[in-house]
Formats: C-alpha cells, sequence, structure tokens
C-alpha cells in the first residue's frame, strides 16, 4: 500500500508545508558590550542556499534576561510555530565552539542579568540535574568541526542566561506545538574590526563562525525533516 495511502487532507498539507526554523542569539549584557551572535544570527537569515528553499528562517535576539525569556520564547513558539530551534550564545572565555549537550538545573544568584536582576534561588526548577538535548548534538558538532574551526562538546551550559534558555527550550520541545529539536551553540568572542587581540585572545573571525553556523544550520535541517517524517 502507498505510505499516503489513507492520508487526509490535513495530513498532506502538513507534509507539503515550509519547514519553520528559529535561529537565536542574545544581545549585549555585562562585560560584553558586544554581542557576535547578533551578527552572525543576522548573516545566516540572509543565507541563499537550494537546501533552504524549502525553509523559512526566521531569526530573534533576546534581551540578556531571564523576564524575556520566559516571555518572549513561549511567544516565538505560538507565534512562529518552528519545527526546530536553533540557539546562539557568547562564551567570553572560550576560545573554540562549544556544542551543548545538555542544560543544568543551576543558575547564579550572583551575577545580574541585564536589568540588573538576580534569582533568589540556585536552581530552575525541582526534579531532574539536567535535562538534555539529544543525539543530534553530535552530529552538529561534527559539521561545526568539519568546516575547519574547533569545536567541542559540552556538557556545562554555565548558569547565566545561555543555560537558563536550553533550559527553557528543551522544556518546549515535544509539548503541544510543533518544536521536535532544539540546540544551542556557545561561540567565543571575535576580533572587532579596528581593533588589536589581546594575547591569548580566540582568532576565529566572523566569516569562519558564519560558515561553521551554516554548516550546523544546513544539518539542522535534515535533522528536522527527519523528525517531522517520523511524527
Amino acid at each position: 500500500m502507498p505510505a499516503f495511502a489513507g492520508m487526509t487532507e490535513e495530513g498532506f498539507g502538513k507534509l507539503n508545508e515550509k519547514l519553520r526554523i528559529l535561529i537565536t542569539g542574545f544581545g549585549p549584557f555585562p562585560g560584553a558590550p558586544f554581542n557576535p551572535t547578533e551578527p552572525l544570527v543576522a548573516r545566516l537569515l540572509r543565507l541563499r542556499r537550494p537546501a533552504l528553499s524549502e525553509v523559512e528562517l526566521t531569526g530573534h535576539i533576546f534581551p540578556v534576561t531571564y523576564q524575556a525569556v520566559d516571555r518572549e520564547l513561549p511567544q516565538l513558539l505560538k507565534k512562529r510555530e518552528p519545527q526546530a530551534l536553533l540557539m546562539f550564545g557568547l562564551a567570553t572565555r572560550t576560545r573554540y565552539i562549544r556544542v551543548e549537550t545538555r542544560a543544568r538545573n543551576a543558575v547564579t544568584t550572583l551575577w545580574p542579568d541585564a536589568d540588573h536582576a538576580r534569582l533568589r534561588q540556585g536552581s530552575i526548577s525541582g526534579g531532574a540535574d539536567a535535562l538534555m538535548f539529544g543525539p543530534h548534538t553530535a552530529r552538529l558538532l561534527g559539521v561545526a568541526a568539519g568546516s575547519g574551526v574547533e569545536a567541542r562538546a559540552s556538557r556545562n551550559a554555565g548558569s547565566y542566561l545561555c543555560n537558563y534558555l536550553s533550559w527553557r527550550a528543551i522544556e518546549a520541545v515535544g509539548k503541544d506545538g510543533n518544536l521536535r529539536l532544539a540546540s544551542f551553540v556557545h561561540i567565543p568572542l571575535l576580533a572587532r574590526s579596528g581593533t588589536s587581540l589581546r594575547k591569548g585572545s580566540p582568532r576565529i573571525t566572523l566569516e569562519e563562525l558564519v560558515d561553521a553556523g551554516e554548516a550546523m544550520l544546513l544539518e539542522m535541517v535534515k535533522l528536522a525533516r527527519q523528525a517531522a517524517r517520523a511524527s
């Protein structure tokens, strides 16, 4: 029997609709007046590739506040209805790309967010110590490294907004909406045009970062299509 036999009109519509992927970054925060995730997201949204012809890309830059994440993430998921979420954040002390494999149930009570707000407890939620992104992170790591940059898997997304957003995103996967995949990638500081690099600072350029980001985005498209077929 053909695979489509007995499929409803609604089912055909879901198969034919565009794949939707949401790409996010963060704005500046205390200690980081320039956040390279902003130009990275902008560049990825401008990509024109055959593999993206049937993909609807949207982007969002989160203010670096807990309140913004809790307010804006549910709004975005409801309005954009993405099947996949590719998130980027800045790791100021890391010299390479970090593909996060999990979100820790931890949040700092010491460092305020961009609104000068501190959380009063050191955990995000009761229950699990960590939430896992899933085995697809290994494929993102592979294509990132294959683009020519140094990339490593990470089990520690920190205890600031990047980890907090990761936790909230993993919670949303497989719930009532369309979201089936989420990934978070930490990127290092970039040398800004016209400035000199400090000793020991990262040597990755924006162009190299865009190449790695493109590779991960195209892999995310493949993964999201596979997840859509499976569901």
